[in-house]
Parts: C-alpha cells; structure tokens; sequence
C-alpha cells in the first residue's frame, strides 16, 4: 500500500508536470533558418560586375525603379544576376517572399533567395554564407533592425560586404535601410520619438552599433525611415547631435539621411551620387559641438543644416555640398517650425574655402586651435613663427581609413617644420625641409577602428617673422 507522503510526492510531481508543460505551450520556439529561393536554381558565374550600388528605403518594401537601376547599373546592363534577400522574421500575414515576388520579376535578375534567420549564430550558417557570397546584391528586409546588429562579427557580415566589394550591392527598407549606414540607431532598447529624443538625447532607448557596415562615401552617416509620416525629424536631429558630442562620426560632424515610407528611396551609385525616387528624403548635418546635449537634459543646438530631396534630385555624398540647405534649430528640445521646408540657402562658403587662423596663446596640445571640419573640406590653417621658439598647435580628427594631407607654404623669412602627432603627442609624421622659405608636407592614414583625435604642430626651426605660413589640411 502507498503510504500518504509518497502520494503527496507523486501528485506535486505531476501537477509540476502538468505547469511545464502548459508553460512551455506558451513560450515561442525559435524556429530554424529558413530558406526559399526563387527563378533559377543554379546562380550566375561572372568575373566582373560594375557596382557597387545601393538602396536606401524608407518603408520594408521593394521600391522597383531604384532597384531596376541598381540591377542595370551591377550587371552593366547585360547578363543577369542573384539576390539575397535577409530578413529577421518570417512575414505574418500574405506571401512568404513579398521582397524577393517583386525583385525576380525584374529584368536582369537570374535568381531571388530569402533568407528567415532568427538567431544571431545563424549569421554563421554555411549554407546562408554560401547563397549571400554568391549574390550580387543582399536586400535587407523591414522588420528589426537590433536583430541585424546581432550579427555584427559573424561570417555574414564578412559576406555581404564581399558582395559589395566585388562590384554588387545591399539596401534595405524601414530596419534594413538603418542597417546600412556606418552609425546605427539599432533600436535594441526599444523605439524613441522624435519629442522624447530632443527631451533626454541620451535617454536609455537611444542606442547605437558602429563598426558594422561602412560604405564607401557613406562615412559619418545615421539612417532613419518613415520620415515625414512618423514625424522623426526631431529624433534625427538628437542622434546626429549626440553623434557629434560622443565622437561617433568622423570629423566632428555627422550626417543623418531619412527617407520617406510609401516609395520613398535614395538610389547611391559607385561614384557616390545619390538619386532621390518616389517620395522625398532629407539630409540633416551636424558640423559643430551642441549647446547642450547631456543626460536627462532638453537638446539645444543652433543651426542643424538640412538639404530636401525632392525625387529625381541628387546628392553627392562622394564630394558633399557646402549649399544648398537650410538652418533649423533646437532650444531646450523645442524645434523650429516648417522642420520639413525651408528656403535653401545659396550664398554660402563654398567648399574648401574655410581658414582657421592661429589664436595665441596655441603652444601646447591643451590650447590648440579647433581645425576639427566636416569631411571631405579642405582647411587653411595660418598663422606666424613669431620667435625662434614658437609652436602652433591645431586639433582634429580622423575616421577609419581616412587619409590627411597637409601642404604648407613657409614664407622667406624663417624655417618652420611640421608634425603630426597622436592624442598623446606622439609624432607619427614629419616634415623638416632645410632652409628658410623650404615648403613642407606630410599625409597620413588612419587604419585604427572608429574615430581618432590628431594634432598638427607647427615649429620654428630657425629665424622668425611676422609673415605668415599657410597649410591647406585635407581629408579623404
């Protein structure tokens, strides 16, 4: 006969049972990698392609004529080739292949596979690392763009950016439009307005992921969607900001693009042009330190410099302009009005001919002269040896893989040398021609990741003056 604690024992162990199971009734299972593939089964074989070309959409769907041309431009307008299509979540509702029904039924594609990865560690399957290295263009599905980031240092982050690099091209819409730029509000922490990101710029749900995708001409960038409709102007403006204050973009200045839902999409070819379809997009700049940008305190900030795009205008992000936009500010997180149109302006200084002039007292690291400019701007920087002992120190800053030149025309009248110094003072490059009137010039590269503080010290090296040295600082 069973004694009573058995029985008591028995009953707990199955009502435990009975909760597990009911428990786990409830927990979403994470489905598998999935894979569909669309149009040939075999994919093209071709040594060369003639991107790369990029998508930026503002809504998760196809935009057919910025994809066409992204196609045509790829392929040079013979042959076909392959696309991928990524997506963080399979759709709920309609086909299972919305992005890849409309992208095999244009000219020039040979094949469309969707990819439903979610997990991070699907970033390493072979078979999806195998389909994206064989494609020439990887579309990057609406959706989640923090389940994106996950895969930041996996082997598909290596892929897509092969297919780049051998002459295809990426995009995306809505979270796959964010992907694609160099700074990415990932969202992680959940979704912010454009009122709540002027009130607090660093409140807890503005996150970001660097180092991800870096596209060329594209440096400096933070992407954003449903622009217009979801009103994220304000919210733009705070990420671009706070971009500038945290040093996330090279240059002390950064860059926001946020394109439009409902057929929005900035079209970027291999020279950098961009070209506006469908709907408009904006370009916000960021190019000096915010007022104030601090936790648990209302943005301010004067002068963000937007540029409309209107569709079939364009943009050179390669050789970025210096007019054309109009000024919009924030005080204690409250916009100016008409965030979405402005007079453009026209008079302003054209590109390259900004002069940082010395300002004693500039002898040391700690006093230098702010030469920190939006790239790609060429600076003049002056100033005069006014003792044999006299040094002029300027401060600025270099993002990965780009490269400064600094050219300088000594006058007669004195030797100077030039030097390029780290963040600690250490000299890195040098230039030190003999005699008096020799010029002097130096380039160097940054190859470190992220964003780096330099300095150029100019040194009398014999005799000295009151006529002035002129150094054009150049950055690509």
């Amino acid at each position: 006969m069973t004694s009573r604690p058995a029985r008591t024992c028995t009953a707990a162990a199955t009502a435990l049972a009975a909760l597990t199971l009911t428990l786990a009734a409830h927990q979403p299972a994470q489905a598998a990698a999935n894979r569909i593939r669309l149009g040939s089964a075999t994919d093209v074989s071709r040594v060369s392609w003639n991107g790369p070309a990029f998508t930026m959409n503002g809504a998760g769907g196809i935009v057919t004529a910025s994809m066409s041309r992204a196609v045509n431009d790829i392929r040079g307008g013979s042959g076909t080739l392959d696309v991928v299509v990524l997506a963080g979540s399979a759709p709920t509702t309609g086909s299972a292949t919305p992005e890849c029904d409309t992208i095999v039924a244009l000219a020039g594609v040979n094949s469309c596979t969707t990819w439903t990865l979610t997990a991070a560690t699907d970033g390493n399957n072979s078979q999806v690392n195998t389909d994206v290295r064989n494609a020439e263009f990887v579309y990057f599905a609406g959706g989640d763009q923090c389940r994106y980031a996950a895969w930041k240092g996996t082997a598909l982050e290596t892929s897509v950016e092969s297919v780049v690099a051998k002459g295809g091209g990426s995009g995306g819409g809505s979270a796959g439009h964010h992907i694609n730029s160099p700074l990415v509000y990932d969202a992680c922490n959940g979704s912010v307005t454009s009122t709540e990101a002027l009130a607090d710029p660093y409140r807890r749900s503005i996150s970001f992921t660097t180092g991800m995708f870096q596209w060329a001409d594209y440096s400096g960038v933070v992407n954003d969607s449903h622009f217009v409709t979801r009103d994220r102007m304000g919210r733009t403006m705070a990420f671009v900001a706070r971009a500038v204050k945290d040093g996330l973009t090279p240059g002390g200045a950064a860059w926001g693009v946020g394109v439009e839902e409902g057929g929005g999409s900035l079209f970027i070819d291999r020279n950098g042009l961009g070209t506006q379809y469908g709907k408009d997009a904006y370009v916000v700049l960021a190019d000096h330190q915010p007022e104030q940008a601090a936790a648990r305190k209302p943005l301010t900030y004067t002068n963000f410099k937007i540029w409309r795009l209107t569709p079939g205008t364009t943009f050179e992000f390669r050789n970025r302009p210096s007019c054309g936009y109009y000024l919009r500010s924030v005080t204690n997180g409250v916009p100016d009005p008409n965030l979405y149109s402005g007079t453009p302006i026209t008079n302003c200084t054209p590109q390259g001919g900004g002069t940082v002039a010395e300002s004693e007292p500039n002898d040391t690291r700690d006093t230098a002269d702010d030469a920190t400019q939006p790239a790609p701007l060429t600076l003049t920087l002056t100033g005069t040896m006014k003792s044999t002992t006299d040094r002029d120190y300027f401060r600025t800053e270099l993002g990965t893989g780009q490269t400064a030149s600094m050219d300088c025309s000594i006058p007669a009248a004195y030797d100077a040398d030039l030097y390029w110094l780290d963040s600690t003072g250490a000299t890195l490059e040098r230039s030190v021609n003999d005699g008096t009137g020799a010029d002097e010039a130096l380039t160097f590269t940054r190859t470190a990741p992220g964003t780096g503080t330099y300095y150029v010290d100019v040194e009398a090296y014999d005799e000295s003056g009151a006529s002035a040295y002129s150094c054009a600082l150049s950055r690509t």
